[in-house]
């Protein structure tokens, strides 16, 4: 089971109310609800590993060299040496660290690599294995890594984790007339706001979809654009024509990386915490009480 820590934390954080704090009063709604949202998967889904996956960069430079305007409007402070720092609402920012070190504390396995997003660490994860990987996240860009021959699957957050949308090749096929590897192309022709991605303007997502049925993939679209006789009309040549240099480049910037030099590390769930003295005084400080009780429930139940 392979994290999208980032995205879960920030669920947590609009999900569960401020006023959960510790007892000094600081807020740790997203240190509460993650450790909360990791216990209901351990028990509801048994993994054998489990790696939260962090953003050790969320801009990384050599996306924004190719797409400038990648992820620009989430940028609140340039950094020279980077990365730059997220726009994060204030009460989360603090929590981040707290986050890590109760992992670290429990002995889940926490892996960011500098220079990639989570999204790449998962990538690289879910590509080496040699068995059925549910990747955990409310990022749809990560439906790129659907594989039903590798057994690879994305459960996508509806509300909570307790009611989660298992999306397999079907089910994409279903709502988007692609496969994983297909979803790419969609998503990088139809753009995605939210992440700083133009994509072909006037192409919107069932345009992309139809294209994709009719050629194929990208290389087939652009192939078409320059074939007079092709099936697409006027318009639809002209616009993808005129993208020409964002198409270009776009696919490095939206496929995630498979390559990512990873450090050694133990994704082995553990049955008791690797640091216990370390844990209590973090549960202490922070007041993570039943949270942190029902995780360790859960990675000492038999089977978890």
């Amino acid at each position: 089971m392979l994290l999208d820590t980032a995205s879960l934390y920030f669920r947590a954080y609009y999900g569960v109310p401020d006023s959960v704090r510790a007892p000094d009063g600081t807020p740790v709604n997203a240190v509460r609800g993650l450790l909360d949202f990791i216990a209901r998967l351990v028990q509801d889904h048994h993994p054998d590993d489990l790696v939260a996956c962090m953003d050790a960069d969320w801009r990384p430079q050599w996306r924004v060299d190719l797409i400038p305007s990648y992820k620009a409007h989430r940028v609140a402070q340039e950094t020279a040496a980077g990365p730059d720092v997220e726009e994060t609402p204030d009460t989360l920012a603090p929590q981040v660290p707290v986050i890590e070190q109760v992992l670290d504390a429990v002995g889940i396995a926490r892996v960011g690599v500098a220079g990639y997003e989570a999204d790449d660490v998962i990538g690289t994860l879910a590509g080496q294995s040699t068995g059925p990987v549910d990747i955990v996240t409310g990022d749809r860009d990560l439906y790129q890594l659907v594989d039903d021959a590798r057994e690879a699957r994305v459960l996508y957050p509806v509300k909570g984790v307790g009611n989660l949308q298992i999306t397999d090749e079907a089910a994409l096929r279903e709502k988007y007339g692609v496969d994983g590897r297909g979803y790419v192309d969609l998503a990088l022709l139809r753009g995605d706001p939210s992440d700083g991605l133009p994509g072909v303007p006037g192409i919107g997502e069932k345009t992309a979809a139809r294209l994709l049925e009719t050629f194929g993939d990208l290389a087939g679209i652009m192939a078409a654009v320059l074939n007079p006789a092709s099936k697409l009309t006027p318009s639809q040549r002209k616009k993808l024509y005129e993208a020409r240099p964002y198409l270009a480049v776009a696919p490095q910037v939206v496929r995630v990386a498979s390559d990512v030099p990873l450090p050694p590390f133990d994704p082995a769930l553990p049955s008791e915490p690797r640091h216990p003295a370390a844990l209590d005084e973090l549960a202490a400080r922070w007041g993570l009480g039943g949270s942190l009780q029902r995780l360790l429930s859960a990675l000492q139940t038999p089977g978890c």
